[in-house]
């Protein structure tokens, strides 16, 4: 029934990806939404977001949902990114899991972007002076979960999105589906697959997009509102499929290797794959590569984020003997222009 079930699902992805003409480079560009791409949890974003086979918690809501269920009773993710060092573009994120029952998961995450504050400009001050403005783009998730004979997990999320300038904005709906799959004796081999960022176009409306206009036939001295209608735009959809296996050196040491592939429907596809070492589970060092398929190294349809990524995570337990525990996590991303990205992510779970 679980074999059954995993084959399905999978089945189900491939052919969605397949429609959505993943991997196509000549759309490089033509989606919006891309906020949705950038990750802002710090200890996924270490191994540059290539653990669709072991995202868990929290995490799981931004790159396989199904890994939501696999906590122990609660888990709250506050998360800061200094997006492309330099730019001053800021994101920051705060994320809730609840265990609903014995297998299910609830999950809650708001992430938002701040861009700081920006010079306005007209064709008659190009140089400013005249106040500022800075863009509102936030997302809110909420989620489900739900783990079978605590092998297959499955899960589903809805996404709001809200973009916002002076007095345009847009707004739309994403959804997400994902699956994960444990096995071994001490759950050492996981597979996952995720289909992400699936949605109804957006299109930006509203006061800005509108101007006062003389009246074009001149018989009467009187002014009229023209209103520009803006293209609506696709989200940036994604099939995920990741692999990762735990070696264990006795009973403190462990070293998960793990391998990620990703269709996308709007730029290249990706390769990746990363490593992780824990000791005691109390901390872990990891580090990854991305790699676009079939760019050469000068092309510049190469993805931002593509190359190395690194990070650490340090956990401590709350009290003896207890389950709580609080985590400290940290992440850089390298970039293919300015100086790379900074996570940081505050944990605590129960």
């Amino acid at each position: 029934m679980k074999r059954l079930l995993l084959q399905l699902l999978t089945g189900i992805f491939c052919l969605v990806a397949f429609n959505a003409n993943a991997g196509n480079p000549d759309r490089q560009g033509e989606a919006g939404g891309y906020e949705l791409l950038l990750n802002p949890w710090a200890r996924n974003a270490g191994l540059h977001a290539l653990t669709t086979s072991m995202a868990y918690g929290v995490e799981a809501m931004q790159i396989n949902v199904a890994g939501l269920s696999r906590i122990h009773k609660t888990e709250f993710v506050i998360g800061h990114t200094r997006l492309f060092e330099g730019t001053g573009i800021r994101m920051n994120s705060i994320g809730l899991a609840q265990k609903m029952g014995e297998n299910g998961a609830f999950g809650l995450s708001l992430t938002a972007m701040d861009f700081g504050d920006i010079q306005v400009t007209t064709v008659g001050n190009p140089d400013g002076g005249l106040g500022t403005y800075s863009p509102n783009f936030f997302n809110l998730a909420l989620s489900y979960s739900h783990t079978f004979a605590q092998k297959v997990s499955v899960g589903i999320l809805l996404r709001g999105i809200s973009e916002t300038i002076a007095d345009v904005g847009a707004f739309g709906f994403a959804l997400d589906a994902g699956v994960q799959y444990v096995s071994g004796a001490k759950d050492n081999f996981k597979f996952g697959v995720s289909l992400r960022n699936m949605g109804s176009p957006m299109k930006f409306s509203g006061e800005g997009l509108s101007l006062l206009t003389p009246n074009p036939d001149q018989t009467d001295p009187y002014v009229i509102t023209v209103t520009q209608r803006a293209a609506g735009f696709e989200l940036p959809s994604m099939l995920n499929i990741g692999l990762s296996y735990d070696f264990w050196a006795g009973e403190h040491h462990r070293l998960t290797a793990v391998g990620n592939f990703t269709a996308n429907s709007f730029s290249v596809d990706q390769v990746g794959a990363g490593l992780e070492y824990s000791f005691k589970e109390m901390f872990m060092a990891r580090a990854g590569y991305r790699y676009d398929l079939g760019i050469s190294p000068n092309d510049p349809r190469h993805q931002l984020y593509s190359g190395l990524s690194a990070g650490i995570t340090i956990e401590v337990p709350t009290k003896k003997e207890s389950t709580g525990r609080f985590a400290v996590d940290y992440a850089y991303l390298s970039t293919l222009r300015f100086n790379g990205t900074h996570n940081f992510s505050i944990r605590y779970k129960m």
